[in-house]
């Protein structure tokens, strides 16, 4: 083989090389960020998972003191608190019950 030939091998075969160590290094990069994203993702499911517990607290909270507000209240709201004590009343009367059997 002629030696214009080979050494245009070498090039391309070098070329070729210098291309895939540069893929690697950017798979590997890309490797790297993927882990970072997936553990920032992670802690922002953390975050909203505590942040929805913290919602159905002050929810909660919420409804107290609407109950409160109702039992202090006008008479429409003395009716609604009368009509949730008597739902309550009858749960309970029913758990009583379900022990009881």
């Amino acid at each position: 083989m002629n030696r214009a030939f080979m050494s245009d091998i070498l090039e391309i075969v070098d070329s070729l090389e210098s291309k895939v160590n540069r893929l690697l290094l950017k798979i590997e990069e890309q490797r790297r960020e993927n882990i970072r994203l997936s553990e920032e993702l992670m802690k922002s499911k953390g975050k909203v998972k505590d942040l929805q517990h913290s919602i159905e607290e002050w929810e909660e909270k919420y409804r107290s003191l609407k109950l409160a507000n109702s039992m202090l209240g006008s008479n429409e709201s003395k009716t609604e608190a009368k009509l949730k004590i008597n739902t309550l009343i009858r749960e309970i009367d029913q758990c009583i019950a379900q022990l009881s059997e």
